[in-house]
């Protein structure tokens, strides 16, 4: 029997809130910075290139818009001028059986956006509020 790749529509976010269901994630990514260098002697007059540090995007979460749930808002507004409520984020694709197969787990995150879809008089979609958080740090586990 062969394997399948995993499908990316069955997931959850632990983002430290009631809800975990969310219609979108995205930004889960990370790049090696290049440093460059070169000796004045080096007989080749190209530099060589190094790995540097780590850089996170921000991730952005999106979801229904539900009456009386404000907990994006709360935690946006945790923002202070050099303090944030900091919260540690789990994202996990899930089986068929509702189990973590892959989780990325986001470090010290806290919430630099929020937006709301736009509204329309002729539209026929559901309300779509959107969550961009930073972080410092990202690691992926496959279970």
């Amino acid at each position: 029997m062969s394997e399948y790749p995993l499908v990316s529509l069955h997931f959850q976010v632990q983002w430290g809130g009631t809800r975990i269901g969310f219609t979108e994630v995205s930004g889960l990514s990370v790049e090696t910075e290049i440093i460059e260098y070169r000796e004045g002697s080096s007989p080749v007059y190209s530099s060589i290139k190094m790995p540097g540090i780590p850089k996170y995007s921000n991730i952005t979460l999106k979801r229904g818009i539900v009456k009386g749930d404000n907990e994006f808002f709360n935690w946006w507004k945790t923002i202070n001028l050099n303090t944030v409520e900091r919260r540690d984020v789990v994202i996990s694709l899930l089986n068929e059986n509702h189990e973590p197969v892959v989780s990325w787990k986001v470090r010290n995150a806290f919430p630099v956006k929020i937006e709301c879809s736009d509204l329309k008089a002729s539209g026929n979609e559901v309300a779509i509020e959107t969550l961009e958080i930073a972080h410092e740090g990202l690691t992926i586990e496959n279970e």
